[in-house]
């Protein structure tokens, strides 16, 4: 079949118990739970074990399905198993059951476990198991598990584990203290400022212009960088495709549909004058007659407008038609140029409306849009009679036909390519070609595509064109580019250098050019129009030195004015203190943590079934 286009004690507590917060987003509220587990592997139960305890088919499936689906949360994007194997979310998946698992089994030998009171507190306090009135309710509670294919006795167990691990993970993390050498060494980098100043040399500086590149010049330059020169591997690829355009010139049409077309599609055509109107409401027909008295005598149509309580914005109605206007259409529409009808009436009570603009009728005959709408006919037809031949095509496919046969019996184009993604072909610009060009393997049948504008494509792999160096004579131009910009950068340094010594030697850095100046800057900050490098160079100089910047697409100058040392006193340097040693705590905490748990498994011992493991990622795909 055709594929469709791709269109406090406690709060420790809490924390260590992150992790059933997140299996009860991943199976309550996102459903997970009914992902559809019913057999992986002929009857294969685990994807590994850690000692005798085992990691099931089912956690693995809830647990990547979670990671999945966050990461495309991130990314803004769905994303297929594939791409998430491709960048090794699985493995992430895999580690973290590894560390839970070898943590419950050491709860487990250590006799450690949670009440059912804390487990029932756990429950009940959870958002996805309240009632219409807002507490706990048993009957959602049991429809909530049910609907994700748990029993009671499943999740209250695998609750107590996380509950009962929390407390384990508690015991290993607990205690550490940021505060220390560390903190301190941390702080004095972090809060520690430079000022400094900065010359950017351009061509323009040069003392001598660049010299053309010879023949040996560019040889030599396209020979030490072919890789930049070479053609990427690239997938050679036949293709059959119908696609509207080339199809809309042989479809037949007659005057008679065009007319109907034009007919059904009047209103684009034909659009009737249409006014700027502003309309201000007044309670009677004889406040509202009294305020045209006055408007007649000079008074300003804004002052009766604030003198309502309203602006102008309040009374637009923007740009309509007379019979949007009601009884009152015919007389604003009357008025032969800008200008106040009324008192008239209106929906909600008398008003005088004032015109600030008139957009005049337009109307494109037929004639005039005979030509466009023949287009759009003939594009219509044409999709409608590739739509016609999909189901041929995916039968002549189905029983061995080759694009050749495509081509002979339903007049499809055959066309072949290089494919890489950077291919700007007229067929690779279709998201769907590009994804099944990307999927294609060699000995792939060719399998129909519908494209996104009503096209149809079939395609195959022909071959794999290995990486090619360009002919330099082909790549001549982008190589004499390559060479100007290097020879460039080199002059530039080479006259930098020189610019260097005089500066050290007692001359101004202002002598040679426009000087940036930087004040005051910390090491995470940044320096309109210099490359990040110029920073981390600051922060490695000694007060007073001057150093190169030489770096592709920028060469200049920095000179080190002075260093501010972090300060120790004051609010400002108490709080990032304190931020500091948080983050130093807590790396403290999680760096235990993994290694009493990596130890745990390394001793339990860890195994993998890579078929039930496989089984779990058929079941995304």
């Amino acid at each position: 079949m055709a594929q469709a286009p791709d269109t406090d004690s406690p709060k420790r507590k809490r924390k260590g118990a992150s992790v059933v917060v997140w299996l009860l987003m991943a199976m309550l509220v996102t459903g997970l739970g009914g992902f559809g587990i019913t057999n992986y592997g002929g009857g294969a139960t685990a994807i590994g074990t850690v000692g005798a305890r085992d990691i099931s088919v089912t956690q693995y499936a809830r647990a990547l399905q979670s990671e999945v689906n966050a990461f495309g949360a991130q990314m803004g994007t769905q994303i297929p198993l594939q791409d998430a194997l491709n960048i090794g979310l699985d493995q992430q998946v895999r580690q973290k059951l590894v560390t839970t698992t070898a943590l419950d089994g050491e709860a487990d030998r250590v006799g450690l476990s949670v009440g059912d009171a804390r487990v029932a507190e756990e429950i009940t306090a959870n958002t996805a198991f309240r009632g219409a009135s807002g507490t706990f309710d048993r009957e959602t509670y049991r429809f909530t598990l049910r609907n994700n294919n748990l029993t009671e006795a499943e999740f209250e167990g695998a609750l107590r584990d996380d509950l009962s691990r929390a407390l384990l993970q508690g015991a290993v993390s607990g205690g550490f203290a940021g505060e220390g050498t560390l903190t301190d060494t941390l702080y004095t980098r972090i809060a520690e400022r430079r000022g400094f100043s900065l010359l950017q040399l351009t061509e323009a500086d040069l003392t001598q212009p660049l010299p053309a590149a010879t023949e040996a010049d560019l040889q030599a330059h396209y020979e030490a960088n072919v890789a930049a020169f070479t053609r990427p591997e690239a997938k050679r690829i036949t293709y059959a495709a119908l696609l509207p355009e080339a199809l809309a010139a042989e479809m037949p049409v007659d005057d008679a549909a065009l007319q109907a077309l034009y007919t059904q599609r009047e209103a684009e055509f034909v659009q009737p004058e249409r006014r700027l109107v502003e309309r201000l409401v007044f309670p009677s027909e004889e406040e509202a007659q009294a305020a045209r008295a006055r408007l007649d005598a000079g008074e300003a149509f804004e002052t009766l407008v604030a003198e309502r309580g309203l602006q102008l914005l309040d009374i637009d109605m923007g740009d309509v038609g007379q019979a949007e206007l009601g009884a009152a259409g015919e007389a604003v529409f009357a008025l032969e140029g800008l200008g106040v009808a009324g008192p008239l009436p209106s929906d909600l009570g008398p008003a005088l409306f004032r015109v600030n603009g008139i957009l005049a009728a337009e109307t494109v005959t037929f004639e005039d849009a005979k030509a466009d709408l023949k287009v759009e006919y003939q594009m219509d037809a044409a999709r409608r009679a590739i739509a016609d031949k999909v189901e041929a095509v995916d039968d002549l496919l189905a029983g061995g036909a080759t694009l050749q046969d495509l081509a002979q019996e339903q007049g499809m184009e055959l066309g072949t390519l290089d494919f890489t993604d950077q291919s700007d072909e007229k067929i690779a610009g279709y998201p769907a070609f590009r994804t099944a060009a990307q999927q294609v393997q060699e000995g792939d049948f060719p399998e129909a595509v519908l494209l996104a504008d009503g096209g149809l494509v079939a395609l195959q792999l022909d071959e794999i064109v290995p990486a090619t160096p360009i002919p330099l004579a082909e790549a001549r131009a982008d190589v004499e580019a390559s060479w100007r910009l290097e020879a460039l950068r080199k002059a530039l340094a080479a006259q930098a250098a020189e610019i260097a010594e005089a500066v050290k030697g007692g001359a101004s850095l202002g002598a040679y050019g426009i000087v940036s100046v930087t004040t005051e800057i910390a090491r995470d900050g940044f320096v309109e129009g210099a490359p990040a490098e110029a920073l981390t160079t600051a922060f490695k100089m000694d007060e007073g030195a001057v150093q190169v910047i030489d770096l592709p697409g920028y060469v200049g100058l920095l000179r080190l004015d002075r260093i501010i040392p972090a300060a120790l006193e004051g609010e400002a340097a108490a709080a990032l203190k304190g931020a500091i040693a948080v983050q130093v705590e807590q790396t403290y905490a999680q760096d235990a943590l993994a290694l009493f748990a990596n130890a745990l498994a390394l001793e339990a011992g860890v195994t993998f079934n890579q078929t039930a493991i496989e089984a779990v990622h058929a079941q995304f795909r």
